[in-house]
């Protein structure tokens, strides 16, 4: 910005300068021989004037600057074929010594094109696209090309626009024909008919960079080289933009053959041979020799492939127009399949309607989706898992969603791939938990799918998508649990779509062939730039393992010295257990996950009472005593709910808001009515609801949003309006409940065993809420990192603050009705209970990044609320849980130490 203030005052200097370059010198002389100049290049450096002369001298090999010419007024655009430049091939730029005819003649034959008048573009046009390209007096030895006598007239597309040239030919006996000629001069023909236009190897370079990087089509990187050549008339500069796809084409495809090295003697590559891949995973014979013998136990992991699959429906494609009229030049022989065998299989294999036994996963969802205007609605495929290299000859089409089938082929073609003499594939795959159980069934009963022999397949599924599954895939699949994984998070492949994205817009609408080619060279660009920084990605990693190794190894040491000797065998005994049958059944898995017996919800206290008094014949007169006392908690949430209804309408509510609320009481007094009439069962005779007890006490959490000016251990509930209407309040009654009526009271009554059943609902009570207020602050946490944050405009982000304040007031609602609850706990003297629940504080319910992303940065020193640990202190009494914690703390720690 301090830079651009400081433009501001400069911005009149800047623009008298660049109105002064509009015109010459007031000498107007040649910059190299001191004659008139009359010729300005836009190319050169400084934008330098010439002579005619010199001119030409300058840019004998330069022919696709761009002049003008000065003519009294100003400078007017021209071009070097108007100033009678000519090329010459096949003599390093001199003339051939049997070219006949000189200059003269030659600009004598042209008159009619280069002298005309008129303007500059539609003459150039008429010449290029209408003139007869064959030649008339037969004088050429050069067929087809537009020639007058050893002259080629030829539209060159470059970079810097679409130029119009004058070229001699070679005639020496042994010179190659016009289109070698052209080709060795840089110039790529677009024909081979007719040839009228040409194309620079600069552009088609270019164009291939342009359209990997940004994505650019063939027509908008065309419209642009018609804007650079006339910027005033560009709908009249020719149209070359079929040409140009066409050979693009031609020109990726030698590209590829010269890069692997078939330019030498073979020129038939085999499936997948015009792929770059991983230099650094194991490929038997190319980067890695497998020992004759060695300690499988030990070394079985580093002679082994992972693999990441995945789909992506943004790769879509259109039905072909004239799909019997397709050429395809590089069929299987990059990342795509081949066409041919991927159809075959698709007509013998199995359609099988798959229902996730795990949670909704769009993959096997969407397996059936089918768009009817598309001939390909994604494409899927495998990568290498720890450095992200597309697999060569592993990529498909699919034609209804995410299908087995497809993937099946995917992965067959990847796991044949360079993988001789290798026993294990490690897959990650969204949803490996239901995807693998019946993949060697599919495998054995296909004519096409097969894996290497002895090749053992371990699913997997990565740290981001495993956690969308149930909890039992966390430990069965995660790759954390997995023996020689190494630390591989599984996604690797969604960053590899990012890119591929970029020109699948622009793919849509190709030929079949042509699409596949695009995709094929983008995937082989992303595998290469993989390769030339793998040096620096390798050491930078081998930094953070031996760093991380020697910090796991420290704590694993320490632990492993503080278990018991036997108990530490027997825990290896069953970690060495578990691996082993880890591919056949994910189950043995579940060692690695803690057993924890979840603390008793109310619902969960009321049954056990209920049936623990059904048992006691002389507990039938107060039978039904715990489901009483619940609908009186009941009856307290309730009240609770509608005072703060009531608290938030403010002094000023509507009619509708004051018939809601009547409504509400008149409702929430019936149950209180029912709730009394049943007392005297349970409290006995001596119990008189009429007798005078004070009205419900509540205060509430401070709230900086509704009552800011309130201090929450002080304001109480205030009436709805003054009047006879105030006295009808049953959001304050207190009903007779044991911690109401006080425990001297109970004594009286001689229902002390009342007194026990509240308290056990209570802490049933206080289980529930403190696990919805965990819900709730970590929906309040996703919501800031996914919604708040991102909305990058007022109408998102007063939607997601609704989101938030609506989360927030679920949130204030279970904090009043915990403090109640807190607080005739308090009354019942259950002190021993207390110890474990305490009174929540204001900053207790701060929402923390820890809870939506506990790795991330700086929340190393950071320590939630007590209540999120609570199952664990309140189960901390059991040595059995204790045991079973600390077991699966020694196996996770010897797998990260193993990673």
């Amino acid at each position: 910005n301090d830079y651009l203030r400081e433009w501001k005052h400069r911005t009149k200097d800047y623009l008298d300068m660049f109105m002064a370059r509009e015109a010459p010198h007031s000498d107007r002389v040649c910059s190299l021989c001191d004659r008139d100049g009359a010729y300005r290049c836009h190319d050169c450096f400084s934008e330098p004037i010439f002579c005619s002369e010199c001119c030409q001298t300058q840019h004998v090999q330069l022919p696709f600057h761009k002049i003008s010419q000065w003519n009294g007024d100003f400078f007017e655009e021209s071009s070097l074929t108007k100033l009678g430049m000519e090329y010459h091939l096949g003599h390093r730029g001199l003339p051939c010594p049997r070219n006949t005819g000189g200059p003269e003649e030659i600009r004598r034959e042209e008159k009619d094109v280069f002298d005309n008048d008129s303007v500059d573009m539609p003459a150039i046009k008429e010449f290029t696209d209408d003139e007869d390209s064959s030649p008339t007096d037969g004088t050429s030895g050069h067929k087809g090309m537009p020639v007058v006598g050893c002259i080629v007239r030829v539209t060159v597309v470059d970079i810097m626009g679409i130029h119009y040239l004058i070229i001699r030919f070679c005639q020496c006996t042994d010179a190659p024909n016009a289109e070698k000629q052209l080709f060795q001069m840089g110039l790529f023909l677009a024909s081979f008919t007719q040839p009228r236009t040409t194309f620079t190897f600069a552009l088609l370079n270019d164009f291939a960079l342009d359209n990997v990087e940004s994505g650019t089509s063939a027509m908008n990187y065309y419209n642009k080289l018609r804007q650079r050549t006339s910027s005033i008339f560009p709908h009249l500069v020719p149209d070359r933009y079929r040409e140009l796809m066409r050979v693009a084409r031609q020109w990726r495809q030698l590209k590829l053959l010269r890069w692997n090295g078939f330019a030498h003697g073979r020129m038939h590559p085999k499936p997948g041979e015009l792929g770059l891949f991983c230099p650094t995973c194991p490929q038997p014979g190319i980067n890695v020799m497998l020992p004759t013998e060695y300690n499988k136990m030990k070394l079985r992991w580093l002679y082994g492939c992972s693999l990441v699959m995945d789909g992506n429906f943004k790769a879509e494609h259109h039905h072909p127009t004239n799909p019997d009229d397709e050429v395809w030049l590089m069929d299987g022989l990059g990342f795509m399949v081949s066409r041919k065998r991927y159809k075959a299989h698709l007509a013998v294999a199995t359609d099988s309607m798959q229902r996730s036994e795990c949670n909704n996963h769009r993959a096997v969802n969407q397996a059936n989706a089918s768009q009817h205007k598309l001939e390909a609605t994604g494409i899927g495929g495998c990568a290498c898992a720890r450095h992200g290299c597309f697999v060569p000859h592993s990529m498909v089409d699919f034609q209804k969603g995410e299908r087995q089938m497809n993937m099946d082929y995917a992965l067959c073609n990847t796991l044949g791939y360079n993988t001789q003499g290798l026993e294990t594939a490690l897959t990650f795959y969204d949803v490996n938990c239901q995807y693998n159980k019946y993949l060697l069934r599919w495998i054995e009963d296909s004519p096409y799918l097969a894996i290497p022999f002895g090749m053992e397949v371990i699913p997997g599924i990565g740290l981001w998508h495993v956690h969308g599954h149930q909890d039992q895939c966390y430990v069965r699949y995660a790759s954390n649990f997995i023996t020689g994984v190494a630390r591989i998070d599984g996604e690797i492949m969604e960053t590899l779509w990012a890119p591929l994205n970029i020109i699948s817009p622009s793919c849509r609408g190709m030929s079949t062939p042509h699409r596949q080619e695009c995709l094929d060279y983008q995937m082989n660009d992303c595998n290469f730039m993989k390769m030339i920084r793998m040096s620096i990605f390798l050491c930078r990693k081998y930094k953070e393992a031996k760093r991380g190794a020697a910090e796991s190894s420290k704590a694993f040491e320490k632990l492993n010295e503080s278990a018991d000797p036997d108990t530490v065998t027997k825990w290896q005994e069953q970690e060495t257990a578990a691996n082993a049958s880890q591919a056949e059944d994910p189950s043995s898995m579940d060692i690695y996950e803690v057993c924890l017996e979840k603390v008793p919800s109310r619902k969960q206290v009321e049954l056990d009472i209920l049936q623990s008094q059904g048992c006691r014949p002389e507990a039938h007169r107060r039978l039904g005593a715990a489901t009483w006392i619940a609908s009186g908690i009941t009856i307290e949430e309730s009240q609770i709910a509608l005072a703060i209804d009531i608290r938030k309408l403010g002094r000023h509510p509507t009619e509708t808001q004051k018939l809601s609320i009547a409504r509400h009481r008149v409702a929430l007094q019936h149950t209180i009515d029912e709730f009394n009439l049943a007392a005297e069962r349970y409290l006995g005779q001596g119990f008189d609801e009429d007798d005078d007890v004070l009205d419900m006490d509540l205060a509430f959490v401070d709230d900086d949003t509704d009552a800011p000016e309130d201090n929450w251990q002080e304001v109480g509930i205030e009436p709805l309006e003054d009047g006879p209407a105030a006295v009808f309040r049953p959001e304050i009654t207190v009903i007779p409940l044991p911690s109401n009526i006080g425990l001297a009271w109970c004594d009286e009554l001689s229902v002390t065993d009342l007194v026990a059943q509240e308290i056990t609902l209570r802490e049933g009570q206080a289980n529930d809420l403190l696990h919805l207020l965990r819900v709730h602050l970590a929906d309040k946490a996703v919501l800031f990192c996914t919604t708040v944050r991102p909305a990058k405009s007022q109408a998102r982000s007063t939607r997601a603050w609704v989101q938030v304040h609506s989360v927030e007031q679920v949130i204030r609602l279970n904090t009043h009705i915990y403090t109640e609850c807190w607080q005739q706990l308090v009354k019942l003297e259950a002190f021993s209970v207390l110890e474990k629940y305490r009174l929540l504080d204001k900053k207790d319910l701060k929402t923390s990044a820890a809870v939506a992303d506990p790795n991330a940065q700086g929340q190393r020193n950071s320590t939630l609320p007590w209540f999120w640990s609570f199952e664990v202190q309140a189960d901390s009494t059991s040595s059995d849980w204790m045991t079973e914690c600390k077991f699966s703390i020694y196996v996770i720690s010897s797998s990260l130490m193993s990673q």
